[in-house]
């Protein structure tokens, strides 16, 4: 069963995922607890109700493939039976990454869809908006779509939890890199000017420790909603940089690429995650231009030849092929809302027949789980007190048309 709807303003999905055999682990409840438990508003005996807000629109619409993707999980999960014979209905509304739309489209899931929780929604300064009012009520925000550190902080916002490795480890695994490779580099960094872009840059220049004032010759932000940044990428060069550090959404990643290329500059160059896909920002800005570039990985990309008889990989081209064969099969976008809503099936099979959000943000914190399109190195580790689901992840250099791995 699937219904969608998308008119612009946001999407409706009735549908739910792909069962696969991932890590159960049983969380014991007392009959007299049972008796007493309350499911969730949007939970009844045949239907979960979940809300999400993603940018649907706007300079960060190409994230908007990864609700798709996890609709379509959703789908055949629902095809297969459910969660213990209920359905998945995701309701998707679009925020345009702006945070006062979000917090609009959060309370309308919350107060008019009556949705259980808010499941994935995308962004750092889009989620902080609507933080307060969704653990005031002691709603799940879960699996936020965003590496802010502190969507790790499980005591001060216990009903929030992040998904991908957080920006603080990302930055600081390319300061220790450059630390390593380059001690006497000279540094261009840019970001968001927003939360997500503080938080990278300032923990890229904690992460350099004593060194940042002398290595950091260029520091620029730019808003999201910025028609281009070609000004701040001359004016990086020209400070003498022979390395550059950029935060950026696919849009402005490829700005970024093609910019450099043209000046004919040739530095050092990392590219957050936030911006390394290769079908929404590499390609654009052409192959050719992006030969070097440094990220970071955790997930598998589907365009490195390395997995090509992975079976998990092999299992995610098939239920692209059935599901979604619109989206593009060279998107690790795609890979990651596959493995993101694999992530909550697992959460949804854990709370049986309790489906209070108590329960729900209980088996959200007791996860141990080897997803199948992680690498074979990074896993899903949660607890009470550790709010950080993925930790581990690995360099990576863009080589004709594909990300490699560095050795470890």
């Amino acid at each position: 069963m699937a219904r969608s709807r998308d008119n612009g303003r946001g999407a409706w999905w009735d549908v739910s995922g792909l069962p696969v055999a991932l890590l159960a682990l049983a969380m014991l409840t007392t009959g007299a607890a049972a008796a007493e438990k309350t499911d969730a508003p949007g939970v009844s005996a045949t239907e979960i109700r979940i809300g999400q807000t993603m940018p649907l629109s706007g300079p960060a619409s190409s994230y908007a493939t990864i609700a798709r993707s996890e609709a379509a999980y959703f789908q055949q999960i629902n095809e297969q039976g459910g969660i213990n014979g209920r359905k998945i209905t995701l309701i998707t509304l679009d925020d345009g990454y702006s945070p006062p739309k979000t917090v609009e489209q959060t309370r309308k899931l919350i107060e008019q869809e009556k949705v259980a929780f808010i499941y994935q929604p995308l962004g750092t300064p889009t989620g902080m908006a609507v933080r307060k009012y969704l653990n005031g009520k002691h709603i799940p925000q879960l699996f936020i779509a965003a590496g802010a550190t502190f969507w790790g902080d499980a005591k001060a916002w216990p009903w929030s939890m992040g998904w991908q490795p957080t920006y603080k480890a990302e930055s600081t695994l390319y300061a220790e890199h450059i630390l390593k490779t380059k001690p006497n580099a000279r540094i261009a960094i840019m970001g968001h000017n927003d939360d997500a872009g503080r938080d990278y840059l300032n923990s890229f220049k904690e992460a350099l420790g004593d060194r940042a004032k002398q290595m950091i010759v260029y520091e620029a932000s730019y808003e999201p909603t910025d028609p281009t940044i070609d000004q701040q990428i001359v004016a990086a060069k020209e400070s003498g940089a022979d390395t550059f550090y950029i935060h950026a959404v696919p849009k402005f990643a490829a700005m970024a690429i093609r910019k450099v290329f043209d000046l004919d500059w040739h530095p050092t160059f990392y590219l957050t995650t936030t911006g390394n896909s290769i079908s929404q920002a590499i390609q654009p800005a052409g192959f050719e231009k992006a030969q070097g570039i440094i990220t970071m990985e955790y997930l598998k990309d589907p365009n490195d030849e390395m997995w090509r008889d992975d079976p998990g990989m092999q299992a995610w081209r098939a239920f692209m092929e059935k599901y979604y064969p619109q989206g593009n099969t060279g998107d690790v976008l795609n890979v990651y809302g596959y493995s993101a809503a694999q992530t909550l099936v697992q959460v949804l099979k854990q709370c049986g027949d309790d489906l209070s959000r108590e329960n729900i943000m209980r088996q959200a914190e007791h996860l141990n789980l080897a997803l199948p399109l992680l690498l074979p190195s990074s896993k899903i580790e949660t607890s009470p007190t550790d709010h950080y689901p993925i930790e581990t992840m690995r360099l990576a250099r863009f080589e004709g048309a594909k990300w490699l791995l560095l050795p470890e």
